[in-house]
């Protein structure tokens, strides 16, 4: 592998949305941060040349970062991440010391400590809104005192004008050492238009991939009975659009500087089948594309639009409640992790948890790799080095990681299971549910 590659650190790092956009765009993201060690496993299985750290953001120190990964004493060109907020306080004048934003914090001092060239804070749009603009500003501030600018005039972004056939907006602040010069933020690619609004709206960009773009080559899961107890099957697959076509890499691409994973193409991973009522199933069948079932709340994607945020849910120390997952435009189901993953811009080699509940949770929580993709490539050309593509093909880590539970994901990265706070029953009062939400 060519270490001469751009070196770039993944901070609440998940299953890896942002970790492979920036290796799309040229980057070496040789260490990322991970509290959930089931999340670890995700990331280690797809990125297995890399160094994975399960550990507390808020216990780990950037000289740590360093010697347990392949960094060692070399500058690091660029850190990104999005710290969950849990509360946008505005009482006091100290906003990074609020307990509900220490993750914030932590980002911030992680950053100061192995100083790199440039960062990017990933987060909800609502951060940027009204009274919550002022902890934005303190973040600032705070960079202003240590050698570091940020861009003022921050930008929400639309996945859906990056080519990502999802209506998902997320927050990025972009920020470098004072000597440096900022990045762009990108320039849209695809007009994120809807299948009715784009009736009434011109625009000179390409259209965006749609819904029956990202899903309509995968053979329909209610066909294949072994996807009721694994998530894998062998299949054949039908026409691809020129978006799958790209996610599957059967085309080349000039900008895709990411390594080439060994996999078999014929393999239809995440898959695993939801077995619905039939009372359901009549429910989802009854309710139009683009309408939202009255009694589930499931939105039925539209063929020819967008699909709607994919959320992730709660986490285990949270209730574990599951998001509300769309309807299939066609066929009267939820769409299954891998129609997720493909309406998120994950190619079919990127591999989640077996589980339904995991995989979801994994795919909602991530930023769109073409979003992320997008950012990476402004923050490469400041840098100005000549990227050559890889030629070598790599294999995925041992499947067996993919499977694993919480207590044995934990086992296997050697840290207490505390870490991730157990489940908190959905008929918990609001007292404990208050106290469990401060841990």
């Amino acid at each position: 592998m060519d270490y001469k590659r751009p070196i770039a650190v993944d901070l609440f790092a998940g299953a890896g949305g942002m970790t492979l956009g920036f290796e799309q765009a040229g980057f070496d993201v040789l260490a990322s941060v991970e509290i959930d060690p089931i999340h670890c496993a995700i990331h280690e299985y797809n990125f297995p040349f890399w160094t994975i750290i399960c550990r507390d953001i808020q216990e780990i120190t950037g000289l740590e970062i360093r010697q347990l990964s392949k960094i060692g004493d070399r500058s690091i060109d660029v850190i990104f991440g999005g710290p969950p907020c849990q509360g946008f306080s505005l009482i006091g004048k100290r906003l990074l010391e609020d307990e509900r934003n220490v993750l914030v914090y932590h980002f911030v001092r992680l950053i100061l400590e192995l100083k790199p060239k440039y960062f990017v804070l990933e987060n909800v749009p609502g951060m940027a809104i009204g009274k919550h603009q002022k902890l934005l500003q303190n973040i600032s501030n705070e960079f202003s005192k240590n050698n570091y600018q940020t861009e003022s005039n921050y930008q929400i972004l639309n996945a859906a004008s990056y080519g990502v056939p999802q209506n998902r907006e997320r927050l990025f602040l972009l920020g470098c050492q004072k000597e440096l010069t900022l990045p762009n933020y990108p320039q849209a690619i695809s007009n994120n238009f809807t299948h009715k609004s784009a009736i009434k709206k011109k625009s000179s960009l390409p259209k965006c991939p749609t819904v029956w773009d990202a899903i309509k080559d995968l053979p329909e899961v209610n066909n294949h009975p072994e996807l009721e107890k694994r998530d894998w099957t062998i299949v054949n697959y039908g026409t691809q659009s020129n978006y799958v076509k790209k996610l599957r890499l059967l085309v080349d691409l000039d900008n895709d500087f990411s390594y080439k994973r060994s996999y078999d193409e014929n393999l239809l991973t995440s898959s695993l089948r939801t077995k619905h009522t039939l009372e359901s199933k009549e429910r989802f069948d009854k309710t139009l594309p683009g309408k939202i079932e009255p009694i589930s709340r499931f939105l039925r994607l539209h063929r020819d639009g967008l699909c709607n945020t994919l959320r992730a849910g709660t986490p285990s120390s949270r209730g574990a409640y599951t998001s509300p997952r769309p309807i299939h435009p066609i066929t009267p189901r939820c769409i299954t992790v891998r129609e997720a993953a493909r309406l998120h811009s994950y190619p079919d080699w990127f591999r989640f948890h077996v589980t339904k509940w995991h995989g979801f949770r994994q795919v909602g929580n991530s930023v769109p790799p073409l979003l992320a993709k997008a950012i990476a490539t402004e923050i490469i050309k400041c840098l100005d080095v000549k990227l050559i593509k890889p030629i070598a093909q790599y294999p995925l880590s041992k499947e067996e990681i993919l499977s694993f539970n919480m207590s044995r994901a934990a086992q296997y990265y050697g840290v207490n299971y505390s870490l991730i706070n157990k489940r908190i029953r959905q008929n918990t009062n609001k007292k404990s549910l208050k106290e469990s939400n401060k841990n």
